[in-house]
């Protein structure tokens, strides 16, 4: 995987001994068993470790690019330690080919002996994201073991606290560490003991159901509206019935005595005011019989103002007796109404058939949900296929044809910070293509860096996936891969990388699952340059990757 030098010091080392770069790259600190022993030459001239990205001094000497900075910062004039020879930064320049002799140095895997296997040191980071001995932490959340990647799957499937197991009762997929909390508060189909002491054994979803016919739960007594308030076991309300069968028909017996005594009283009432009402009619009767007299007696126009005065009089006990009779009648009526059961059983009739309307109704409404519940299942279908095709239609409008690929990164700032708290490590480009029926191919990217970058790098990797027409197309792949970060200033300041894919990694042959490991560089870009507010790499909030594929000797179909 190729490293980056900073960008600070593309205007210190200006010449170089091969135009060629590569994508190989090792972890600097790292104590590496080479399977020969280690040349001179292949050692740093100040730290005396193995060279990475070497540079060469006028007088001869090889330094790691670090240890060639760090020398120039001890002093203004820095002096080679092996000649003390003065070094000339201008005459000091990187050393590919010694790069690419170091890069291809075999070590020994650190997991030896258990791997024996022997890589060269440029592809050692790659072997160890592949190696069976390599301790890793086990995938399920919550779970902080450290496993032997061989036998992660079987951790994860037979051994790991944190797997994900099913409910023996509900079939749901729960956390094995809460399994029994999930039994005991929310799993419905948990068999659970009557409250009521029954000893029975019913579904916790069916408990509400079970103590309406639970035989312990205790119920009031039929006859409670007839003045029995006993309350008793629903199991032992037959036998309370029939050993208190004398008590109840007592008390029925002295509630129908005291209704019959209050109808009773009703009629004699009832009649009272029946001869009451007559008296009055009778009353009204002789009045208007003295009204007439007292009209013939007065006819006369000398004695109209008395009879006026004694036709007011007559009027207002007229007017007085009738409105007493309206209400004796209004009385009447409605004591009769009280005795009449006719309109009772009229009204009992009427809801009666409501019940039997209602219950059709119900009915139609159990027919009608059934309807709607299909409807429903069948409209979410659609709705998840539309979501697909609408997904599927904005990829393929964005998809590139032409071994070029434009990655546009937008909120820089909130991925980074998901990355940094390790939420979302690493966000995917959109897939590309070499032709129409070429490679697929994608870009990934590690915001808070990957391995030796980590924290202080971008991570730029090229990913080959798996297309639809792989088995027409040569494998491995061969091409050269250019990354780039693009500057927006207009001045083409661009930070590059090229590296041609290794036909021995397995990074780039045919694809067997979605997609292979990435291959690129882990150095990218540092954050200091990236971020750099002088620097215009990052305009509101967005920056732009770019991945060209060489097309050249490239057979189209």
């Amino acid at each position: 995987m190729a490293c980056d030098e900073p960008a600070a010091l593309s205007g210190i080392f200006t010449r170089q001994n091969s135009s060629g770069t590569s994508s190989l790259d090792f972890e600097p600190d790292a104590d590496y068993r080479f399977v020969e022993s280690l040349e001179e030459r292949y050692k740093c001239a100040y730290c005396h470790l193995v060279l990475r990205n070497p540079h060469q001094t006028g007088c001869g000497h090889r330094f790691c690019q670090q240890c060639i900075l760090a020398l120039r910062e001890l002093n203004a004039v820095p002096t080679c330690p092996v000649d003390k020879e003065t070094i000339k930064m201008h005459e000091v320049f990187k050393d590919n080919c010694c790069k690419r002799e170091v890069l291809n140095l075999h070590v020994f895997c650190k997991n030896f002996p258990d791997c024996n296997s022997k890589v060269i040191l440029g592809r050692y980071q790659e072997h160890l994201l592949q190696c069976l001995f390599e301790s890793m932490q086990c995938t399920n959340d919550g779970c902080q073991d450290q496993i032997l990647r061989k036998d992660l799957k079987e951790h994860l499937s037979q051994h790991c606290k944190f797997r994900e197991e099913r409910c023996q009762y509900c079939n749901t997929y729960v956390v094995l560490i809460n399994i029994k909390n999930h039994e005991k508060n929310d799993c419905p189909d948990y068999p659970v003991p009557c409250l009521q002491n029954c000893s029975q054994i019913i579904l916790k979803k069916e408990i509400e159901k079970h103590h309406a016919v639970c035989p312990e739960a205790e119920v009031d007594c039929p006859y409670k509206q007839y003045g029995c308030h006993v309350k008793v076991k629903r199991g032992k309300l037959a036998e309370h019935e029939n050993s208190a069968l004398r008590e109840h028909m007592l008390q029925i017996l002295d509630k129908n005595s005291r209704l019959e005594d209050q109808i009773s009283d009703l009629y004699k009432s009832l009649e009272c005011k029946e001869i009451k009402i007559q008296q009055l009619a009778d009353a009204i009767k002789k009045c208007e019989k003295e009204f007439r007299q007292y009209t013939q007696l007065f006819g006369n126009n000398s004695n109209l103002m008395v009879s006026t005065q004694a036709l007011a009089s007559h009027l207002d006990k007229s007017a007085r007796l009738e409105s007493q009779v309206k209400q004796l009648i209004q009385m009447a009526n409605q004591q009769q109404s009280k005795l009449d059961l006719r309109p009772l059983f009229d009204t009992i009739e009427n809801v009666k058939q409501k019940i039997a309307l209602m219950e059709t109704y119900d009915q139609r409404l159990v027919v009608l949900e059934d309807q709607s519940s299909k409807h429903d299942l069948q409209i979410n279908i659609h709705k998840a296929q539309l979501n697909k095709n609408e997904e599927r239609f904005k990829l393929l409008e964005g998809t590139c044809y032409n071994g070029k690929l434009i990655w546009k990164i937008t909120d820089y700032k909130m991925k980074k910070k998901e990355a940094v708290e390790g939420r979302v490590l690493s966000i995917a480009s959109q897939p590309f293509y070499t032709s129409r029926c070429g490679y697929r191919l994608c870009a990934r990217a590690y915001l808070n860096g990957d391995g030796s970058g980590k924290g202080t790098h971008i991570s730029l990797y090229f990913v080959v996936m798996r297309g639809e027409f792989d088995s027409l197309l040569l494998w491995p792949f061969k091409q050269k891969v250019t990354l780039m970060l693009l500057d927006q200033s207009g001045k083409k300041n661009h930070i590059v990388e090229v590296f041609r894919a290794d036909p021995n990694s397995s990074s780039f042959k045919r694809p067997d699952g979605e997609m292979n490991i990435a291959s690129g560089c882990p150095r990218f870009v540092p954050h200091a340059v990236l971020e750099n507010t002088k620097n215009t790499y990052i305009r509101d909030d967005t920056l732009f990757l770019k991945v060209v594929v060489d097309l050249t000797d490239l057979e189209e179909l």
